[in-house]
């Protein structure tokens, strides 16, 4: 049984392995190349962890794992401070506030973990989306790209959803165990 000092600590533990997972997953999909061509399109899998933080810790964790991970993420394979790590860091931020605010109807059990990964997918594209278009000072690219993203945000968010409704699951057991 753990004791009331020690739980701050396995929750410190625990979050870092997230992170490091987040890390990881960020890293070998930036090598993974998407047969897709529309540029910046990506699986999103890191999501997987970033949302996983969030059922688990709330969003002040998940804000953390998503923050880091991108940061860290980057720093490894050499975007920090680039284009692409303010697209990063940006989509990841946001959407993980906006996966915080669909948590509400979660919790009431309204929507299920697929519709908060979903609303994830589409703030991650949109966010990143608008900014590169800021960035690069052309809009059009907002109204060309916006079609296409949403429409591959429904299938990414779906899958990672349901991989954090199996991870729960697993969590759950093993806590069980415990």
């Amino acid at each position: 049984m753990k004791s009331a000092s020690t739980a701050p600590t396995f929750r410190i533990v625990y979050l870092s392995l997230l992170t490091a997972f987040a890390v990881a997953v960020h890293t070998a999909e930036a090598a993974i190349p998407v047969p897709i061509p529309v540029p910046g399109v990506k699986l999103g899998l890191a999501n997987i962890i970033t949302l996983f933080a969030l059922v688990l810790y709330g969003y002040r964790s998940a804000l953390v794992v998503a923050s880091l991970r991108s940061i860290i993420g980057s720093l490894l394979i050499g975007t920090f401070m680039g284009f692409g790590f303010y697209l990063s860091f940006s989509g990841a931020v946001l959407s993980c506030l906006a996966m915080a605010l669909f948590m509400n109807l979660y919790k009431d059990k309204k929507i299920s973990l697929v519709s908060v990964s979903m609303a994830g997918a589409v703030t991650f594209n949109i966010v990143q989306l608008g900014l590169a278009s800021v960035l690069v000072q052309n809009f059009i690219l907002f109204r060309g790209y916006l079609p296409f993203l949403l429409f591959l945000a429904v299938p990414t968010g779906f899958f990672t959803g349901l991989a954090v409704i199996y991870l729960k699951q697993v969590a759950a057991r093993v806590r069980a165990t415990f």
